[in-house]
């Protein structure tokens, strides 16, 4: 049957001001940004024109180009796409934060489905959406009336405990086998103390619990690999924590989104601009908060301006050491020391100063806390990375191999790109006896 040329898809490219080689192009950078290496060429945009269906991960990488190019976000249906295989999984338009988290964790919880999450990728254009969410003093939407028993205290309550649970599985053994259940939990449980009738206050209770645990799912999420679904997470979070009035939750969530950004390695102003508006949020939020979103503002800054990188690194100390003996257990109200010494080491180690940085990083690990068993494997081996550019190989190579005895505990992508890192590093070396041990300790555990 005769194709349908793509229209939309066309009429885009102009608005772009673009020709068939640039969009090409477009897509193979970005193909090679995130790790999936495409031949793409003016002759493939061309049948992409003719109304040819491309095959994923083309379609979730147009439309990441075209949203970079044209300074929105681009869906599939605008982009002539909705008919190609495994069309993008693209909930970015949905207002409603409780359709979206329903909709995103139905997908998650089901193996046949949970490709169309897979097709999507990470959008830098997507990036300039929770800045505009304003703070709401009351829900916008509220369940119909006539559903069974009204939630309150006792379903807030239980929301807690299950934040403090999940996120220490998590930290113990690695988000990789943890996720599933906290998905699983949303949908089924979370999802229907938001849909029954409940007073203005319990209602608003629920949704900010509901986005502390959507946080921490988009945060396993990154930890297993998953940064687009990472990113759904993290925008309906922001939603839901709008919808409640919680400026604190928030703001973590915006900082959250924007060091997860930085992880990735982008740095760009947009990425900055979100870790100022996680800062600017907390003016109403807990100390312990404002110095959470304080420290990330300065590994942000430190790209970009060297004294308001060390201002925000100071302004973070300073909050931390008000709130230091108020904040009480959980993920959402405790900021570990050994954490804030991390991002210090972070700031430090991009404004070029290897001896802070190590020193930070020494002290972080010192602070570590036995529940806190991946954050030390982590801190553990940037610290060895770090002694490394010093020239302190030997000294490097004993953390490198308590990191590898703590390796087969953990299942998380980011720890395992810590070891690849290792492999890369230590290949200079590999005549050397110590790395060469090492550096077979680590082939049998790839």
């Amino acid at each position: 049957m005769p194709r349908t040329p793509n229209t939309c898809l066309r009429g885009l490219l102009q608005e772009a001001d673009w020709n068939g080689a640039q969009l090409a192009a477009a897509v193979r950078q970005a193909a090679a940004a995130h790790g999936r290496p495409l031949a793409c060429d003016r002759s493939m945009v061309s049948r992409w024109l003719s109304g040819t269906m491309p095959r994923p991960p083309v379609p979730a990488l147009l439309l990441e180009v075209l949203s970079r190019r044209l300074g929105r976000p681009i869906g599939a249906v605008e982009a002539g796409l909705s008919r190609a295989p495994s069309t993008v999984f693209d909930l970015f338009g949905e207002a409603d934060p409780l359709r979206r988290l329903s909709a995103l964790t139905s997908v998650d919880l089901d193996p046949s489905r949970r490709l169309l999450l897979g097709a999507g990728v990470y959008s830098l254009a997507a990036l300039a959406v929770p800045s505009t969410l304003p703070l709401h003093g009351k829900p916008s939407a509220r369940p119909p009336a006539g559903l069974p028993r009204t939630p309150g205290r006792a379903e807030v309550e239980q929301m807690q405990t299950m934040a403090r649970f999940f996120a220490e599985a998590a930290e113990a053994h690695g988000p990789v086998h943890v996720r599933a259940a906290l998905a699983a939990y949303l949908h089924h449980d979370v999802t229907g103390y938001l849909s029954r009738p409940a007073t203005d206050t319990a209602h608003r209770q629920l949704l900010s619990g509901a986005a502390q645990l959507t946080v921490l799912l988009g945060t396993m999420c990154a930890g297993d690999g998953a940064d687009a679904l990472t990113q759904h997470y993290h925008h309906t979070a922001a939603r839901l924590a709008a919808e409640a009035g919680d400026a604190a939750v928030f703001a973590i969530t915006l900082r959250t989104m924007s060091a997860h950004a930085h992880d990735l390695g982008h740095h760009t102003i947009a990425v900055l601009n979100l870790a100022q508006r996680a800062v600017d949020t907390t003016r109403t939020a807990p100390p312990i908060v404002a110095a959470y979103a304080h420290a990330h503002l300065a590994v942000m800054q430190a790209h970009h301006d060297k004294h308001a990188a060390l201002t925000a690194l100071a302004a973070s100390e300073r909050l931390y050491a008000q709130a230091n003996n108020t904040d009480a257990p959980g993920p959402f109200t405790h900021y570990p020391a050994g954490a804030l010494q991390y991002q210090r080491a972070q700031t430090l180690s991009t404004l070029g100063d290897t001896m802070g940085a190590a020193g930070a990083l020494k002290t972080s690990l010192r602070l570590r806390t036995p529940t806190e068993r991946q954050a030390a494997t982590l801190t553990r081996a940037r610290l060895a990375e770090t002694l490394l550019t010093q020239g302190q190989l030997d000294a490097a190579l004993t953390h490198w191999q308590t990191f590898l005895d703590d390796y087969p505990t953990l299942h998380s992508t980011r720890v395992r790109r810590r070891l690849d890192a290792m492999c890369s590093l230590l290949h200079p070396y590999r005549r050397h006896p110590g790395t060469a041990e090492l550096l077979a300790h680590a082939a049998d555990l790839r």
